[in-house]
């Protein structure tokens, strides 16, 4: 589903908001409650910097939810995982590149550690069990992916998900995919900072604030009311 940036007119906005009635009750609630990781980092004893790279769907949402955590000092929109370089939205959009809209995540492993991002991932930014899709959006452009940049993302990400399919916590398994990080293409201007920006869309409003809502209930000492 590609999503349009233009104000929609008054019929296909009373559409979407009779929509948004039905579902924002379903939608809102659909956080999941997971265990901590068993495997992850230590928290560094020295201020630093590390990137990784996530893609659960619209990088809209995504974005907006790792600007508000804690410890996160950047929070890209961005494409990764497919062979055209530098592609642009309407490319990816195509579902014709191997891209997926991601976010690229640069933290301060002194305060927050991969696995807590990865909490988050699973259980406030997405639905890791929904194959190809996210929400509205369909397509391999919204895949759910870790790209990882290091033996120890991978051992602590795979480690992860293994624990949660393990414990059930899903009542479907994970499809996210763990990979190695080839490259990253930041987005747009106009892609950058667009939930925070634009609160008012109706796609803003259905989809990704609830998001974080769920991120200051499930994560308050996380929780960072200002990107």
């Amino acid at each position: 589903m590609k999503r349009s940036i233009i104000t929609p007119t008054l019929t296909v906005l009373l559409a979407v908001l009779a929509l948004f009635l039905w579902t924002r009750h379903n939608y809102a609630s659909a956080a999941t409650a997971i265990p901590d990781p068993a495997v992850d980092e230590t928290l560094a004893s020295q201020k630093g910097q590390q990137t990784v790279v996530v893609s659960g769907g619209c990088f809209w949402g995504v974005q907006a939810v790792f600007q508000h955590v804690k410890g996160v000092t950047r929070a890209t929109s961005g494409y990764s995982g497919g062979t055209v370089k530098n592609p642009d939205y309407e490319q990816v959009s195509s579902g014709t590149t191997g891209h997926a809209e991601s976010v690229e995540i640069v933290y301060d492993p002194s305060k927050i550690t991969l696995g807590q991002l990865l909490k988050v991932f699973f259980s406030v930014a997405h639905d890791p069990t929904e194959l190809n899709r996210q929400g509205p959006d369909t397509g391999t452009q919204y895949r759910s992916i870790i790209f990882f940049s290091n033996t120890d993302q991978q051992r602590i990400a795979q480690s992860y998900v293994d624990q949660l399919n393990q414990s059930k916590v899903f009542s479907q398994p994970i499809v996210t995919q763990i990979v190695p990080l080839k490259a990253f293409y930041r987005a747009e201007d106009y892609h950058q900072n667009y939930a925070t920006e634009h609160p008012d869309n109706p796609y803003i409003a259905m989809f990704d604030l609830p998001k974080l809502k769920n991120l200051q209930q499930q994560f308050p000492s996380l929780f960072v009311a200002k990107p």
